[in-house]
């Protein structure tokens, strides 16, 4: 795979694919910036060679084309901020807007593309509508590894129309060698933690993980199906039924590995799915009926955290309960402050997935462990050994 290095962009026009998928309120601010400002390193490496930029990234999951809250133009203002200059914006990725303007952008200029994704062709992998976006560049730049593991028109069909001018940029980039990082030269201990919502989407990894940690934490919501798994009361806890074989697989298959599984002994559990619900702690195993689990303990965040205090290696994906609501954010806060305390001492902190990122920001931790992912299902996908699309596309 060739570098963004390995080019000089001077009087090229470099198409870049970018994950510019952020969050807005209703009013069409950016709530979190975080892939937009990591996107800034290399464009301004083409800037600063001489070159022009191409911009074009999806936002959110428009169903029947345009819609004005997927609109990228929401971005332009604060793009242009981040590199002081004025963004041109073209009000379609491959219309009569998006051909003039790339055709007649100079050396230093900046163009955002309309939402790839307002064209059904993009998630189809559609080979002409990947080629009329090729038209528009010289060179294809792919710094989106948010979207890497999906096989769409801009991540990975395009890149055969730029034989010897592709390249990865530095999200990409890092992003790889960061998770080659934890993967291929791991000291030991090795700790995951992993929580979120649900089993179902990390039923891979979990089983990918089994072969490569020694410590295995659970939290979130996903916690109950093991609890419940294991015979547990967990009340009206969030469980996904379908999957408790699974996990009390996974939970034989971590002891015939020599996997510490670790599942919180204690709970903050809720009357009800509010930040103005009654409250209590109980027995994780043990939630009375009509409660929920929403955090995990002060007991579980105990054990937790000496595990991680001891690990040399930590990835963590998902938070430890509904951190959105400040009577429940306790678990993932100090979770969060445990991985920084282990990052300062010298461990190799790797922290993915949306919500996870944005509990790190929240708690303003970025800068106290040692990579945040922008992509958490490429990273997981990636993990997992699976191929990604993006990524493959770059190297063939």
């Amino acid at each position: 795979m060739r570098s963004i290095d390995d080019l000089n962009f001077e009087d090229k026009k470099a198409l870049i694919r970018v994950d510019f998928n952020v969050p807005m309120n209703d009013k069409f601010q950016i709530t979190d910036t975080t892939r937009i400002d990591a996107s800034i390193p290399t464009i301004m490496k083409i800037l600063g060679d001489g070159g022009s930029v191409i911009l074009m990234s999806h936002l959110g999951r428009p169903k029947q084309g345009p819609e004005e809250k997927f609109s990228l133009k929401h971005l332009v203002n604060y793009l242009s901020e981040k590199l002081n200059t004025k963004v041109k914006f073209a009000d379609d990725c491959i219309g009569e807007s998006a051909i003039n303007l790339s055709s007649s952008l100079n050396s230093g200029e900046v163009l955002l593309l309309e939402n790839l994704r307002f064209y059904k062709e993009e998630t189809k992998g559609d080979e002409t509508f990947a080629k009329i976006l090729a038209s528009l560049g010289d060179v294809y730049v792919n710094d989106a590894f948010g979207t890497a593991h999906r096989a769409h028109a801009s991540t990975a069909i395009i890149a055969k129309y730029f034989p010897g001018n592709k390249v990865a940029g530095y999200i990409m980039l890092n992003e790889l060698s960061n998770i080659d990082a934890v993967l291929n030269e791991t000291k030991r201990p090795f700790t995951a933690i992993l929580g979120g919502a649900k089993v179902s989407g990390k039923v891979e990894v979990i089983n990918s993980l089994l072969h490569k940690v020694d410590n295995l934490l659970i939290g979130g919501g996903m916690m109950f199906t093991f609890i419940k798994a294991l015979g547990g009361n967990i009340g009206n806890s969030i469980v996904e039924d379908d999957l408790l074989e699974l996990a009390k697989n996974t939970i034989e298959g971590a002891k015939i590995m020599d996997v510490n599984l670790y599942l919180p002994f204690d709970t903050i559990i809720a009357d009800n799915f509010s930040n103005d619900a009654e409250m209590l702690t109980c027995n994780a195993d043990d939630i009375p009926d009509e409660w929920m689990g929403l955090d995990i303990g002060e007991e579980a965040c105990k054990k937790y955290i000496d595990v991680i205090l001891k690990s040399k290696t930590i990835l963590w994906n998902g938070p430890m309960g509904v951190f959105e609501m400040p009577k429940f954010e306790t678990g993932t806060k100090l979770i969060g402050k445990a991985v920084g305390e282990a990052t300062h001492n010298g461990s190799f902190s790797l922290i993915g997935g949306g919500d996870t990122v944005a509990a790190i920001n929240k708690y303003n931790l970025s800068n106290d462990v040692s990579y945040v992912s922008t992509g958490g299902g490429a990273m997981l996908e990636y993990i997992e050994g699976k191929i990604l699309p993006g990524v493959q596309a770059l190297e063939d």
